[in-house]
């Protein structure tokens, strides 16, 4: 029967002390926390921070590619750009090449924001580099880069 079969708690405290997958989870949320605070003031979540910067290019990027880079698919990329949209920061056009496809263009307002944004993220990350600053952050870069 089921109910017979027990996993040891000792399994449990194992996996707790070994799981990569729940510590980068619960690094992943409190940095988040971390940085949606910081970037509060702005009116930014660190996630609108990180989708802002992603189409900070020279020309306007399609979706493929920023829904890559920020590792979601277009449907969520789509919903996390309406209210960026909505509030101005970010246009949404036809690709001239392509009628079906769409490019994301950073508007003057975008750009504005990210420019007074940044600073509040260089300053939040440099202090998360201090409080790991016994980590070897290029290899913790590789690694998570490697895992994606």
């Amino acid at each position: 029967m089921l109910d017979d079969v027990l996993i040891p708690y000792e399994t449990t405290l194992f996996v707790r002390d070994n799981c990569l997958c729940l510590h980068v989870q619960r690094a992943a949320r409190a940095l988040a926390r971390r940085f949606d605070d910081a970037l509060r003031p702005h009116g930014l979540t660190n996630g609108q921070f990180s989708l802002l910067m992603a189409l900070n290019r020279p020309e306007p990027p399609p979706m493929g590619p920023v829904a890559t880079l920020l590792a979601m698919d277009r449907t969520t990329l789509t919903a996390a750009l309406k209210p960026l949209e909505r509030r101005g920061l970010v246009k949404i056009e036809s690709d001239p090449r392509d009628r079906r496809g769409r490019l994301l263009r950073l508007t003057v307002e975008g750009r504005r924001l990210l420019t007074q944004a940044f600073p509040t993220w260089k300053e939040t990350h440099a202090k998360v580099d201090q409080q790991l600053s016994a980590v070897d952050m290029t290899a913790l870069r590789a690694g998570m880069l490697a895992l994606a």
